[in-house]
C-alpha cells in the first residue's frame, strides 16, 4: 500500500480528467461564432460543437420570448471539416480508452489494498491502465488541438442554405469545450505517467507464486 499512492492520486485524476473529456464531448461550445446578420440568428451568436451547431432565435416565436435552434451533423454531410470529423472519432476514442483505464486501475488498487501481493495481479494493470491514460489524453490533445488553431485563423465551415449560418463569421473565439479538453488532457495524461511510475516492492516478505 505504501508504494502506491501516486497510483492512488491517478485514479482519482483520471477519473476527473475522463468525466471533464466525456463532458467536453458533450458540449456544444467549441466554436463560439459571431455573426453581422441578425435577422434569424437573433442574438448575433451561434455555437458550432463537434456534434450539432445551435443558436438563439425570436423569430418563430412569440414576442418576448426565445428558442434555442439546433441543427444535428450528420455522418453523411460532406461540408463538415476534417478536424471535425477527427474530433467526433477520437473523443469517442478516449472516452472508452480512459474508461479502461480506470478499469485496470480500479483492479489493480484493489488487489493492493486486500493484500494481494502476486506482480501478475498488480503491476501490469497499473502500467496497462497508464498507457490507457496517455492514449486517451493524446485522443483529446488532438482535436482541442486542431479546432483551435481552426479558430485562431478565423475558418469558415459552409453550411448548407438549411442551417441558416453564414459560411463565415466575423468572428469567433474558442468556446468551453476547448479549455475544459485541455484541462482533460493535462489529467489524463499526468494520470498515466503517476500510473506508469509504479514499481513493485521487492522484499524479503513478498510472496510469489
Amino acid at each position: 500500500v505504501s508504494t502506491s499512492h501516486l497510483q492512488l492520486a491517478a485514479f482519482a485524476l483520471g477519473t476527473i480528467g475522463w468525466i471533464l473529456c466525456t463532458i467536453s464531448m458533450g458540449i456544444v461550445e467549441w466554436r463560439v461564432w459571431h455573426v453581422d446578420n441578425t435577422t434569424i440568428i437573433s442574438s448575433g451568436i451561434a455555437w458550432v460543437g463537434i456534434w450539432k451547431v445551435c443558436f438563439i432565435s425570436y423569430l418563430y416565436v412569440s414576442p418576448g420570448y426565445r428558442e434555442q435552434f439546433c441543427h444535428k451533423f450528420s455522418g453523411y454531410d460532406s461540408f463538415i471539416p476534417h478536424e471535425i470529423y477527427a474530433a467526433q472519432g477520437l473523443m469517442l476514442i478516449a472516452m472508452f480508452m480512459g474508461l479502461l483505464g480506470l478499469a485496470a486501475t480500479i483492479f489493480a488498487l484493489r488487489n493492493v489494498y486486500m493484500g494481494v501481493t502476486h506482480k501478475t495481479l498488480v503491476a501490469p494493470f497499473f502500467l496497462v491502465g497508464g498507457f490507457f491514460y496517455i492514449f486517451a489524453g493524446l485522443c483529446v490533445l488532438i482535436p482541442v488541438s486542431w479546432n483551435f488553431y481552426s479558430v485562431t485563423h478565423n475558418q469558415s465551415i459552409a453550411f448548407p442554405p438549411s442551417y441558416y449560418m453564414p459560411s463565415s463569421p466575423a468572428a469567433q473565439e474558442a468556446g468551453a469545450a476547448i479549455p475544459v479538453g485541455i484541462v482533460a488532457v493535462i489529467l489524463l495524461l499526468l494520470s498515466g505517467t503517476f500510473s506508469l511510475s509504479y514499481r513493485f516492492p521487492m522484499t524479503s516478505n513478498t510472496i510469489t507464486k
